[in-house]
């Protein structure tokens, strides 16, 4: 990756706390290596595992758990899962050969909706979802489309946060559609 300094150029040596967030932002950013492209079938169970790791406290979090494996409901979704696979919907960011994120979408009209955004929980908070979202925007741009739409749980706060860093806005509030749980939603968009 290359070099870009962010913010002021520090000048100090390269562990230099007084440097500021600036220098932390610069070297984090330099060193992050990551490989995004289309998830392939064959990775499906390993994606699944990151989906699953990722989503199961805020799955929790809204009263509910995932569906348990042999289930009819668990068939259903994988089969849903697996036919997003196989028309390239599903994107992952790979550390070396380990999958670290993962990405569901759906092509809509003018834009492209985000279903998932996950991230190894080891990985959390180290940026990769920031990175994921920056890839995801750049894809769309490249395809033409207006812009990036998503919704998640009024009460996953911290994910609005991040949405909203990246140019997303809140456009409308309400309960969800798949009636499984009462938490209210939060629709966004980002318009290119």
């Amino acid at each position: 990756m290359s070099k870009v300094w962010i913010g002021r150029k520090p000048s100090h040596g390269l562990n230099d706390a007084s440097a500021g967030p600036y220098w932390r932002a610069f070297w984090y950013y330099a060193s992050m290596m990551l490989t995004f492209r289309t998830a392939m079938l064959s990775e499906g169970e390993e994606v699944g595992r990151v989906i699953r790791a990722a989503f199961t406290p805020y799955v929790r979090a809204l009263g509910r758990e995932f569906p348990a494996e042999g289930s009819a409901r668990f068939a259903e979704e994988w089969q849903r899962f697996v036919a997003e696979l196989e028309r390239g919907d599903v994107y992952v960011a790979l550390d070396g050969e380990r999958i670290v994120g993962a990405v569901r979408t759906k092509l809509q009209e003018k834009d492209l909706y985000i279903h998932q955004i996950a991230v190894d929980p080891a990985r959390q908070g180290t940026g990769v979802g920031s990175w994921l979202l920056q890839r995801i925007d750049e894809m769309a741009r490249a395809r033409g489309l207006g812009g990036l739409s998503l919704m998640t749980a009024e009460i996953a706060v911290a994910n609005i946060r991040l949405y909203q860093r990246h140019g997303f806005a809140i456009v409308s509030r309400g309960p969800p559609d798949h009636g499984l749980d009462l938490h209210p939603r939060v629709n966004m968009v980002k318009s290119f």
